[in-house]
């Protein structure tokens, strides 16, 4: 477990996708790196644990994404000074496995096997996006219509597919 501050950064589009982060200093990164640690829970002032990856900027800095909901949560805008507080994240997928999901898997062999044929990183998107809803209702739906379109695509990934899948096969 590494403490330290930091300021909320942005990248002012440099990084397409990525904007809004946090450094992580060069000191904590090298310990992970020697640890073979990429994956964390990262706290932010002592309030809100979220899951998170050191992310490389490309010129031996590392970062941590900060996305919209967390900022408007925690009320940070660009150069808020944070607490932070990063541990390894010894989970089995880097991120919370939902119950819905998980009652899924557990009683579908073809979907528990298409998951897991996935990469790490899919699995991981895949159980943010089942695990955002706010009620277990929505989360349901959304693992229900994922685990459709795996069987369909046959663990055949495209998310711009499953998506439009999605869209058309509400429950």
């Amino acid at each position: 477990m590494v403490e330290f501050k930091s300021k909320i950064e942005n990248f002012n589009g440099t990084i397409a996708l990525w904007t809004w982060h946090f450094v992580v200093p060069d000191i904590y990164v090298q310990e992970f790196k020697v640890n073979k640690i990429n994956r964390l829970i990262c706290n932010l002032d002592d309030k809100l644990d979220f899951n998170c990856a050191l992310t490389p900027k490309g010129d031996g800095v590392y970062f941590i994404i900060v996305n919209a909901q967390i900022r408007k949560k925690l009320g940070l805008v660009l150069g808020s000074e944070i607490e932070v507080i990063l541990k390894p994240d010894k989970s089995k997928y880097g991120m919370p496995m939902p119950e819905e999901m998980q009652e899924i898997l557990n009683q579908d062999e073809e979907v528990n096997k298409y998951f897991h044929e996935l990469t790490k990183g899919a699995q991981r998107s895949l159980l943010y996006l089942i695990g955002k809803p706010k009620t277990s209702e929505t989360r349901l739906k959304k693992a229900i219509l994922i685990t459709r379109y795996l069987k369909l695509a046959k663990g055949n990934l495209d998310f711009k597919e499953m998506n439009a899948f999605m869209k058309e096969s509400r429950l």
